[in-house]
């Protein structure tokens, strides 16, 4: 049997999580996203990109209903939420975590109270256990036991990402999004943060759907990427499937100045002294 054919029934074998069909989204007679299609599987990371202002973070926003959509369809874990009654929408919100770009905390709350908050709207448990949650949700993104009873404002830009982490889990969900996770992070914060989203990906069955501008990211955690770009998706695939894909932007991004020096089988590094300033 021929790789391509054991790749295509490896494929068939995958099962879909999220799935995107035709999706439209426009503002005005700005059309964003025109009859988008996408399919993300159990237990992968997507690392989903592409050039500033082309809607990464509206198509994620449009598929966790916080913006409407003109046309198409999408189904989550099985569930279509246009056609689901409340209870059905209701068991799917829970199998659902979101990381926001800044982390979206409220700065009202403890980073505990902050993580109860998905329990409280969506669950009836008494305050000890929800104490004893937290504190494990806490531990498992890797923050100290007594930053549970800090503020927003007491914390680092990273401990505000896993703190927020932290929330996205609390229900113990099926499919995450996150939004720029490692935006704003140093190389060393960035790096064990994609590290801790792997090893929580290993350790929860989780599947990950990642907007991010991050080479590193999607160099090391990412199974597969995704390109959106002219209101569609590009391409999608791996590594090897971006250096393939005839595109200016893609093989910009990909093999740029600024990627990191991966070499396709076929094709030579560049040499330095062929740069021009």
């Amino acid at each position: 049997m021929t790789d391509a054919n054991e790749r295509s029934m490896a494929a068939k074998k995958r099962q879909v999580v999220l799935s995107v069909r035709d999706v439209t989204v426009g503002f005005g007679s700005n059309i964003v996203l025109d009859q988008l299609n996408l399919d993300v599987y159990r237990g992968e990371i997507l690392g989903f990109v592409g050039a500033s202002g082309t809607g990464k973070s509206v198509l994620m926003r449009t598929v966790l209903r916080l913006l409407p959509r003109r046309s198409g369809s999408i189904e989550i874990l099985g569930t279509d939420y246009d056609t689901a009654d409340e209870e059905q929408r209701m068991a799917l919100d829970t199998r659902l975590g979101v990381l926001f770009q800044h982390g979206a905390l409220f700065s009202s709350l403890t980073v505990k109270e902050n993580i109860q908050l998905p329990m409280r709207e969506y669950l009836d448990l008494p305050q000890s256990l929800m104490d004893e949650l937290a504190y494990l949700k806490i531990e498992m993104v890797g923050l100290a036991p007594d930053a549970a009873d800090k503020y927003p404002s007491e914390l680092s830009g990273g401990m505000i990402k896993r703190a927020a982490l932290a929330r996205a889990l609390a229900l113990d969900p099926d499919l995450v999004f996150l939004d720029e996770p490692t935006s704003g992070l140093d190389p060393i914060g960035a790096a064990e943060f994609d590290l801790l989203i792997a090893r929580l990906r290993d350790t929860l069955g989780l599947t990950v759907y990642m907007v991010t501008h991050d080479l590193d990211s999607l160099f090391s955690v990412c199974d597969r990427i995704a390109v959106l770009g002219g209101k569609r998706v590009l391409v999608e695939g791996t590594l090897e499937d971006m250096f393939a894909f005839d595109d200016p932007w893609v093989q910009s991004y990909f093999r740029g100045k600024r990627a990191r020096s991966v070499v396709r089988p076929d094709q030579p590094a560049a040499q330095p002294e062929e740069e021009v300033n």
